[in-house]
């Protein structure tokens, strides 16, 4: 987006020390458990789920616990940097593609 400048580097810096920081957590190890992904809701092994930014750190998310949630290798690589909105839009398109 020509608009949109995004989050300094140091800021991402901090925000992803955070991210590590929280997968050591107890928190996130029981979000984990669940063996789901936010995204697909596919079960998935609570050791390959990895941590996204429902609002992307590029795009000005935080490292809190109300932005990050556990998903699978494939949804998270596929999301990049979208935002929800941009997301749904996204797996709406592939519907209407396979139909």
């Amino acid at each position: 987006m020509e608009w949109y400048f995004g989050a300094d580097e140091e800021e991402i810096k901090r925000e992803r020390r955070k991210a590590r920081e929280m997968r050591q957590s107890q928190w996130w190890k029981r979000r984990c458990a669940k063996g789901v992904c936010h995204w697909c809701e596919g079960a998935v092994k609570p050791a390959e789920l990895t941590m996204d930014h429902v609002v992307p750190l590029a795009r000005g998310g935080k490292t809190t616990k109300g932005n990050v949630v556990p998903c699978c290798k494939e949804c998270n690589t596929k999301k990049k940097q979208l935002l929800p909105m941009e997301w749904d839009a996204y797996v709406e398109g592939v519907k209407k593609e396979q139909m």
